[in-house]
This record gives structure tokens, C-alpha cells and sequence, in this order.
């Protein structure tokens, strides 16, 4: 008996792996619709469109780009205060005094970079492919949402340093986004909390940048995976393609 069907059959693995153990195809397909987890996917797929090489790696880098922006992040938020009184110092002490901090500040910037030209490339490989074709539609609508919230993760941390480059940065991002026609004025009061850039407009792209925008992408991340899965499904059914479980 292997250590894998030990711990099953221990007490505490009983209790957590509650079916038995199904051993046709057709016992796995029924376990598979039975569990709350695992029926949003489908019961077979192609074993290459699983496999991280299928996207040239491109997706999985994504993945780990954004998982670095969070850990990092996080750190970074223990010695900053979007206040204009404090910010720029704080980013000089983070520089300075806080153990790691300039390491932890250029990993979280690089991998910012990083993030923006691979997800670039990853709708570009998907494009030249034409695999936003039919029936992957809806998945290729998710992917374009999540480049703007990649570009809008980098810009609005721009502001955060609140120094000259970023303050004027900002300036000419929201002056662009008011020629937007018909709500082209109403983006840029909301973006700025009031008519010029002030301590609103630092707080506003603060709660974005740590709060909003993460909790859209890793809400959007989940959707494209689940449908990334589903979707091979329908093109293996489409093109009479033989897919293993």
C-alpha cells in the first residue's frame, strides 16, 4: 500500500475523502459530478491544454507576476500612508531604513513591468492563433478585460511615490481620459476625487491600486481558468478530437 492510500484510509483521510475509490470511467465521471468543486469542469480535456507549455508559458508567468505583486505589496503596505504628508517620505525610509525594502520596492516594480509585457504577449500569441475564435469568445472578452486592469494596476501605482514624476504623470493620464466623449469630465472627477490632483486623488488611487483592481483580477483570473477549461472541452467535441481524463 503506498503512503498516498494510507493516509486515505486513516481515520482523519476517511473523513476527508468521505467517496469510495472509483476505479472505470464511469465510476470517475460520476465522482466527478457529484463533488461541488469539480463539476463547473469538464469531466475529460486534451492533456496538452493543460499543461502550462500549451500557452508557451505565458499564462503561468502571468499567474506568478501577479502572485508577486500581492507579496510584495503587502510588505510595502506595513511602512506607507497615502497621505501627501507622509507618502514621498515614506518611500525614502522604505529605500533606506526598512530591512529589505529596496529589494522588496524593485520586485514589486519589476514584476509590475514584467506583468504588463507578458500578458501583452499572451493576447498576442492568442490572437495570431485565432484562438479567440468560436467557440473561446467569451474567454478572449475576459482576457482583453484583464490587460486594462494590468494597465490600470500600473497606473494607478504610479501616483502612490507622489513625487513630481508621478504627480504630473497622473495629470496628463486623467487630462487624456477627459476626452473620452460624453463621460469623458465625469472619469476625470472620479479618477481625481475633484478637479485637480490633491490628497483625494492619492487616497482614491490607493484604495484602487491595494483593493479594487487586485479583487477584480483575481475574480477575473478564476472566471478565464474555468472557461479556459471548458472551452477545450467544446472545441475537442467540435473537431471529433479524442481527449483523455
Amino acid at each position: 500500500m503506498t503512503l498516498g492510500q494510507r493516509i486515505r484510509e486513516s481515520t482523519i483521510g476517511r473523513s476527508i475523502w468521505r467517496a469510495t475509490d472509483r476505479t472505470t470511467e464511469r465510476d470517475q465521471a460520476a465522482g466527478h459530478w457529484a463533488n461541488f468543486f469539480l463539476h463547473i469542469y469538464p469531466v475529460k480535456v486534451r492533456k496538452k491544454e493543460i499543461t502550462f507549455r500549451y500557452s508557451w508559458y505565458l499564462g503561468v508567468a502571468s499567474v506568478v507576476l501577479f502572485g508577486s505583486l500581492i507579496v510584495s505589496g503587502i510588505y510595502l503596505m506595513f511602512f506607507y500612508v497615502p497621505s501627501p504628508a507622509q507618502a514621498y517620505g515614506d518611500i525614502l525610509n522604505l529605500q533606506t531604513r526598512v530591512a529589505f525594502g529596496q529589494y522588496i520596492r524593485n520586485v514589486h516594480r519589476w514584476s509590475a513591468h514584467l506583468m504588463v509585457l507578458v500578458v501583452a504577449a499572451h493576447m498576442a500569441r492568442v490572437f495570431y492563433r485565432g484562438a479567440y475564435k468560436k467557440p473561446r469568445e467569451f474567454n478572449w472578452g475576459i482576457g482583453v478585460i484583464l490587460l486594462v486592469l494590468t494597465l490600470l494596476l500600473s497606473f494607478t501605482g504610479y501616483l502612490l511615490p507622489w513625487d513630481q514624476l508621478a504627480y504630473w504623470a497622473v495629470t496628463v493620464g486623467t487630462e487624456m481620459a477627459a476626452f473620452v466623449p460624453l463621460i469623458g469630465d465625469t472619469v476625470k472627477e472620479m479618477m481625481l476625487g475633484g478637479p485637480v490632483v490633491a490628497s483625494s486623488t492619492l487616497l482614491r488611487f490607493y484604495v484602487l491600486h491595494v483593493a479594487v483592481l487586485p479583487t477584480a483580477v483575481v475574480l477575473l483570473i478564476t472566471i478565464h481558468m474555468w472557461r479556459w477549461r471548458k472551452d477545450s472541452m467544446l472545441d475537442a467535441a467540435k473537431e471529433g478530437v479524442d481527449v483523455d481524463a
